[in-house]
């Protein structure tokens, strides 16, 4: 699944520590979520879209050929 969490932060002038400060994880967590190495929980990914104010589905591009 890929995302556009990195693209989205660095557009609100967001930090990885301060992101994650927000969403209640690790700075590696978010480098970890940025670079695909690492799906969220439904719930962290419900938390992230909405604060960036966005739906899941405009933060998380679900691949169906790389599933």
């Amino acid at each position: 699944m890929k995302n556009r969490i990195e693209e989205i932060r660095k557009e609100r002038g967001i930090r990885q520590e301060d992101f994650a400060k927000l969403m209640g994880v690790s700075r590696q967590t978010i480098s970890s979520l940025e670079t695909g190495r690492y799906n969220p929980s439904i719930f962290l990914a419900h938390k992230i879209a909405q604060f960036f104010g966005m739906t899941i589905e405009e933060v998380f591009l679900f691949d169906e050929e790389g599933a």
